[in-house]
């Protein structure tokens, strides 16, 4: 097993910049702000042969914050399930009474603890750290973490005290991890994503309240259910443009459109109380254009009455006519309610996603398709498709060749997608048809003329046209 790694200490003193570098990522959220981070995030390192975890946490004794009670105590399950703690205070501010309080209580601790003492950089490694050794928490480590100052001895001290032997090489390589589906959960702020994703990992691994925006960055968290690994990313709600002001929320909004990118099934969901907004059809048009398998997720079921449960379906069904790939699943994060057939769908959507589909399938599925509705006329000729071929996956492609498939009309391409879709049940996943001209044989002959030759050819065609010309006439 890896040993465990907690960065903890007060807010803004460089956890999540340790973290980023610790990584070799930028998966923490980082700005010059108190109390950014609020959720356990987990990251995988290494230096040399020394492979760890690191833990990012929310800053403690955080009294400023309205979320403060909870941050200190998903730093607490961090702390308890580690091996070694790294303590980090704020060389340039020096030690303030919320460190020394944070000391006492962390040399309690029956495990190992380093001192770490960041942002040096321009204040000077030995006038840093002199006032820190009154805690009694052993040498100081002295780094800078945003110029990856003293982090390479950082580690080779901490594989000291863990009793591991270092390597000689100290160079950061990514950690290849082992192949999981992942999933996003996206939609706006108080929709329900962090309730459910406690739900689905059964602990209270993210911070979830009522108050919109409690969750600030993405968090990926990796978790196994039924022979499957999974990586869950909880992200933050997006809200409209027009009302994102701060800074920290833009790069938020940023953060979890790039975990749309990054996941295999995103899971979108929407309020039944609050109906579908139209961020919500921003978020979902986002999705389906990032090619990402889809499950929609209406929370907040439980309750509701039997007309407004009517009225929401009715709403569903005329909104979203465009995403009839993706049926909606009505659920209760909260208390459970079909959260095990969401977990369900989202293997479903993976799956078909992913599907490998054999040339001479869809290529009779293609004849049956034309068959049942022939492709339209262009210029007084029908558009004739001759075979199909897979062009991709995540989200399946299918190739299409044929004669005047440049013209294919929108609408035909839709009765193709819909018909591939219902045949081979292709649910949860948007499906792309690309059209290829078959090529004409005498194209490069043509091309090949010589401009002298392509002048007496068409010359030679305006004085003696085919059309017109009297059968058995003779030239003058």
């Amino acid at each position: 097993m890896k040993p465990v790694i907690a960065l903890v200490g007060r807010p803004n003193v460089g956890k999540s910049t340790l973290f980023n570098r610790l990584t070799r990522s930028r998966d923490a959220l980082v700005a010059d702000l108190p109390g950014l981070t609020r959720d356990r995030r987990y990251g995988d390192g290494r230096v040399g042969e020394f492979e760890y975890l690191v833990v990012d946490t929310g800053g403690l004794l955080d009294t400023e914050n309205l979320f403060g009670d909870m941050i200190s105590r998903q730093t607490w399950l961090a702390i308890e399930e580690a091996d070694l703690v790294m303590f980090l205070v704020d060389g340039r501010s020096g030690a303030t009474s919320i460190d020394t309080e944070l000391a006492q209580q962390l040399r309690r601790l029956k495990k190992p603890l380093m001192l770490v003492v960041n942002k040096i950089d321009g204040v000077g490694e030995d006038q840093a750290a002199a006032e820190f050794f009154a805690y009694g928490l052993g040498e100081p480590q002295t780094i800078a973490a945003a110029h990856n100052r003293g982090v390479a001895q950082l580690m080779e001290n901490a594989a000291e005290t863990l009793g591991i032997e270092p390597s000689p090489e100290l160079e950061y390589d990514p950690l290849s991890r082992p192949k999981r589906t992942r999933i996003a959960v996206i939609g706006r702020p108080n929709a329900g994503k962090s309730t459910l994703v406690n739900r689905l990992l059964g602990e209270e691994r993210v911070l979830a309240s009522e108050v919109a925006g409690t969750t600030r960055d993405s968090v990926e968290i990796e978790f196994e259910r039924g022979k499957r690994n999974y990586t869950l990313i909880d992200t933050a709600g997006v809200r409209k443009r027009g009302k994102v002001k701060e800074t920290v929320e833009k790069f938020s909004v940023i953060k979890t459109l790039q975990a749309v990118d990054a996941a295999n099934v995103v899971v979108m969901m929407i309020d039944a109380r609050e109906g579908i907004a139209e961020q919500d059809l921003h978020l979902l048009g986002y999705a389906i254009d990032s090619g990402r398998a889809l499950v929609l997720a209406v929370n907040k079921w439980d309750g509701l009455e039997e007309y407004d449960k009517e009225n929401v379906k009715r709403e569903l069904t005329r909104r979203l006519e465009f995403l009839r790939f993706a049926k909606p699943r009505f659920i209760s994060a909260l208390h459970g309610t079909g959260v095990g057939e969401l977990l369900r769908a989202v293997n479903k959507a993976f799956d078909a996603a992913s599907i490998d589909m054999a040339t001479p399938t869809l290529t009779r599925l293609l004849e049956r398709a034309v068959q049942q509705h022939q492709g339209p006329l262009v210029n007084g000729r029908r558009i004739k498709m001759r075979y199909a071929h897979q062009g991709g996956s995540n989200p399946p492609i299918i190739i299409v060749h044929g004669n005047q498939t440049k013209q294919v009309p929108a609408s035909y391409q839709r009765y193709l997608e819909n018909f591939f879709h219902s045949q081979m049940d292709l649910e949860g996943t948007p499906l792309r048809i690309e059209f290829r001209a078959s090529e004409n044989p005498f194209e490069d002959r043509r091309s090949n003329l010589t401009p002298l030759q392509k002048y007496k050819k068409e010359k030679n065609s305006d004085r003696h046209p085919a059309k017109g010309r009297k059968k058995g006439g003779t030239r003058k």
